[in-house]
């Protein structure tokens, strides 16, 4: 795609750079190792009577000329002929056969750092900079010359594929009865028409970029957001909440959209919408106190306020929102790009609007623009009628949800490197202890994990709730007097290593949830009865991931936050700064288990024992507990070459 002429001057672009290495592909981990760390993995999170039913399900599946062979064989024969044996299998299981909402289930939020706008002037030329931003952003991404990432943390150093960020901008998810399919749009010689889909008081416009093949500049894009602003304000014009179909089940919004698309004018409107690079949210003010988790809450589902909640399409990967009470942010859609391609993006962007406001924008356009484009809908009974039960279901939701931004300010990563720990890992270990305090017990937990060193690699799971953590929590809480500080020290470490051991095999592809996913599929696929494997009681509950967390750093003081994955979990992100941790943690509130409150207080309290403890034992004795890891991970798994 030949690069635009752009009219704004001195844009902030990010350094170009051709990507010319070749990722190898992600590897299938022996079969043995596997059933091994799934048993170890399970057998302190079942009745040992169910462990034992298990272990002779595992023994039987994996045992020498039986199905778990067969089926290995045919995954290594799957990888020779892919570019990413598990990627296909692992989209549809993670999102695209998941036919709960996006809304607060499956797309996260982030919300940027509070903006001050005197008026809607000012919310319009922070639109117009953001717009620009993207575009310039968009730039480099079709030329497909970003810089190369490359892993921090462990295993620093290696080249990452880059894949996700070309799908920001390009890609859709359309709902299905069956599955969803993710779409994504392929690069051309000769480019179309480029337009945003600008959503204003629940009315959807299309904003043209490109006119004449001249990008829009600042001024241009101001221009134009002020002419839909006065075009959403005209009432007889205005059309149904047709965005509120977005937020419903997958099925339901798939049968209600083939129900919109019997009438050729609202095909074309849905045609724009799947088409276009992003959507632009423009929301009324709030009304409420400006706290993080109204901040928050905002962004995920427009808020307590009902102006907002059709003003979004929950189907665009990326969603901006600028609120004209100063709440800004995003909200995504999670199938085409895991978090650290938003973030990336996101603080390119923030970093463009903050270098670019330093200069005026003038007040009008000075050449004529075509006027912005109104999208038309025209919606019978029946389409009434889904919209009012779309809405009844949004409201239940926004009813449930139970968030909390926590700031931990008692230390931050800073003093987990002091004491020559991972600061993931660290974090992990006590949210294990939080949990134990709350409930008495630890779950199946999800912890993501890039496995962005393979070709079309996306994430695997590193399970933070290993025996060794729960020998270390139960210390903690029910040891007393009988376990010295010293003992839990040394348990503190050993959870710390088992922890980082397992994110060195999740990261190299090694770890067992993507492999035991293939396994499964493999049988599936090949049209066989299911293996008893998969059946099973463990195996049920070692995929109900009732803590599901995630590490998203951030350099800039906002942060990401998502929903719960099942009806009784939490959802727990963090972001580490060198002096305290942002937590948002959110569960449902008919869960009467569940309160995002009480865990918030238990990681307050879990972390400060946890400091306490090392700062009384943590010496260079460090050592004689740790081991060597990489030595240990070389004896499991080999790394690949």
């Amino acid at each position: 795609m030949p690069i635009l002429k752009n009219s704004s001057q001195d844009a902030v672009r990010p350094k170009t750079r051709r990507n010319s290495y070749v990722l190898p592909k992600l590897p299938v981990p022996p079969l043995q190792e596997t059933l091994n760390m799934y048993l170890k993995s399970m057998r302190h999170l079942v009745t040992e009577e169910q462990y034992k039913t298990t272990e002779g399900i595992v023994q039987k599946f994996g045992a020498r000329g039986e199905i778990g062979e067969f089926l290995q064989q045919q995954l290594i024969k799957r990888r020779e002929r892919e570019a990413n044996w598990v990627y296909d299998w692992w989209l549809d299981d993670m999102y695209l056969r998941n036919p709960v909402p996006l809304t607060v289930n499956s797309s996260p939020g982030m919300v940027f750092p509070r903006q001050i706008f005197r008026d809607q002037n000012d919310q319009l030329r922070f639109a117009a900079r953001l717009i620009a931003g993207i575009l310039d952003y968009k730039v480099v991404i079709d030329a497909r010359a970003l810089p190369v990432d490359y892993a921090r943390g462990q295993l620093a150093g290696q080249p990452l594929c880059m894949e996700q960020y070309y799908k920001l901008f390009s890609s859709y998810r359309l709902p299905g009865h069956q599955k969803d399919t993710l779409a994504v749009q392929k690069s051309s010689v000769m480019p179309e028409p480029e337009h945003v889909i600008v959503a204003c008081q629940n009315q959807f416009f299309v904003l043209d970029v490109v006119i004449n093949f001249r990008r829009l500049n600042e001024t241009d894009l101001f221009t134009q957001l002020r002419k839909i602003v006065k075009m959403a304000e005209n009432q007889e014009e205005q059309t149904a909440p047709i965005g509120l179909l977005t937020s419903d089940s997958r099925t339901e919004w798939a049968e209600a959209r083939r129900v919109v698309m019997r009438d050729s004018t609202n095909r074309d409107s849905l045609d724009a919408i799947e088409r276009c690079i992003f959507l632009l949210c423009l929301d009324s003010p709030s009304g409420v106190e400006q706290t993080d988790i109204n901040l928050a809450l905002q962004i995920m589902h427009g808020g307590d306020c009902h102006k907002n909640r059709a003003n979004r399409w929950y189907d665009k990967t990326m969603q901006f929102v600028v609120g004209k009470d100063g709440i800004c942010g995003l909200v995504y859609e999670h199938s085409p790009a895991e978090g650290i391609a938003v973030i990336q993006c996101v603080e390119h962007l923030l970093c463009y609007i903050k270098e670019t406001s330093k200069k005026l924008v003038r007040a009008d356009s000075v050449c004529e623009l075509p006027a912005p484009r109104r999208l038309r809908w025209k919606c019978d009974s029946e389409i009434q009628r889904y919209l009012t039960s779309a809405a009844d279901k949004l409201q239940r939701l926004i009813d449930n949800i139970d968030l909390n931004v926590y700031w931990f300010k008692t230390f931050g990563k800073d003093f987990i490197k002091k004491q020559k720990m991972s600061p993931d890992a660290f974090i992990q270990v006590g949210l294990q202890l939080s949990y134990y305090r709350c409930h008495g017990r630890l779950v199946p937990t999800y912890e993501s994990a890039s496995t962005r060193r393979f070709q079309e690699g996306r994430v695997d799971n590193i399970r933070s709730a290993t025996k060794e953590a729960f020998d270390f929590v139960k210390a903690m809480i029910d040891g007393g007097p009988s376990i010295s500080d010293s003992k839990k020290m040394e348990l503190l470490w050993e959870a710390i290593n088992a922890q980082t051991n397992y994110t060195i095999l999740a990261i190299t592809g090694m770890a067992i949830d993507n492999h035991l996913l293939g396994l499964r599929q493999m049988a599936m696929e090949l049209q066989m009865d299911l293996p008893k494997l998969f059946t099973d009681e463990t195996y049920l509950i070692s995929n109900h991931f009732i803590l599901s967390t995630s590490q998203v750093p951030t350099t800039m003081e906002g942060f990401l936050f998502y929903g719960p994955v099942v009806p009784d979990g939490y959802g727990a992100s963090y972001n580490p700064h060198l002096d305290h941790i942002i937590f948002c943690i959110s569960c449902f509130n008919d869960c009467k288990a569940t309160s995002s409150t009480m865990f918030a207080k238990a990681v307050e309290k879990s972390f400060i024992q946890m400091k306490e403890l090392c700062i009384k034992y943590n010496t260079k004795a460090k050592q004689s507990f740790m081991g060597n890891i990489t030595q240990k991970v070389q004896n499991g798994r080999k790394l690949y070459h």
